[in-house]
């Protein structure tokens, strides 16, 4: 399936997309993000947030690894940018995060693909101009 392609122009477009997303998901989800520092993930991510009904202020994880917040289904926000290899990523047990009832989100998710469950939702994100995206939702990737 062709990716959809979405183009925005603002911060708050893109937290608009997420909240759009994350209303349609479902139960046991996994959103995989990959795009450079600033590209707009944890806005997406934000807005995601919104759509499952989290009412706490979403912020990255850079430096806890994972955050979870509670909405409609719990979400569980996870950053791995600090972390380098598959090793590091066994031993703070984000597969299990894999397998729950809620919606788990990975930023830096390239650095996890060998560890993903088949079937996953990949979002990337590329930069088209100072406050401009396009964000590409690949639906159900499967290995």
């Amino acid at each position: 399936m062709k990716p959809e392609i979405f183009n925005t122009i603002s911060q708050e477009e893109t937290k608009e997309l997420g909240k759009r997303v994350g209303a349609e998901l479902k139960s046991g989800d996994i959103v995989a993000l990959i795009g450079d520092l600033g590209s707009g993930k944890t806005t997406f991510v934000q807005g995601l947030a919104q759509g499952l009904e989290v009412k706490n202020y979403v912020r990255s994880p850079s430096f806890t690894i994972i955050n979870e917040y509670s909405g409609r289904m719990p979400l569980y926000h996870i950053d791995l940018y600090r972390l380098g290899n598959l090793s590091e990523l066994s031993e703070i047990g984000i597969e299990d995060f894999f397998y729950t009832d809620g919606i788990t989100v990975v930023e830096w998710a390239e650095r996890a693909l060998p560890l993903l469950p088949a079937n996953y939702i990949l979002i990337k994100f590329h930069y088209t101009g100072e406050n401009t995206r396009r964000i590409e939702v690949h639906h159900k990737v499967v290995k």
